[in-house]
């Protein structure tokens, strides 16, 4: 994809399009599909403009700013599994009894169906998806073997 800066020749009206190449640009335009997104003037042309160059310094920002996602994430994480109580697959009936009082108040996390999720919605009760990046690795069950 190329992103031209054009200009229409009627009302010398500035704007950008995008094109997938170069030679669709001159295809589009040659065939009258080009208009300015101001008058409707199909006399459109290119404008000179600078290149979009990625720099190491762009790189590096970028890098960055991904090590710093990263960092967040791993730290959401980490809150969560030492601040909030895994409940497993009884997500629903904690949250529920919590909501309505049967219990004390903690901040829980654990697993639920859709079907749960939509009733628990439905009744007022307040429980949010935790996008999986930041959910910790369950603890293991007794249950399990290994």
């Amino acid at each position: 994809m190329i992103r031209y800066a054009l200009i229409c020749s009627d009302c010398e009206h500035d704007f950008e399009a995008w094109f997938a190449s170069s030679s669709a640009f001159d295809d589009q335009s040659q065939r009258g599909l080009v208009s300015c997104t101001m008058c409707g003037g199909s006399n459109v042309a290119k404008q000179i403009m600078a290149p979009s160059v990625r720099t190491s310094e762009t790189r590096r920002t970028s890098s960055g700013e991904a090590a710093l996602a990263r960092e967040f994430i791993e730290k959401a994480r980490d809150h969560v599994a030492n601040n909030f109580d895994y409940v497993g697959d009884s997500f629903a009936d904690e949250a529920r009894s919590m909501y309505y009082g049967e219990t004390d108040s903690r901040p829980i996390w654990g697993e639920t169906t859709a079907e749960e999720s939509q009733a628990l919605r439905e009744e007022g009760v307040p429980a949010a998806p935790l996008p999986a990046a930041l959910a910790p690795r369950p603890p293991k069950s007794d249950k399990q073997l290994n």
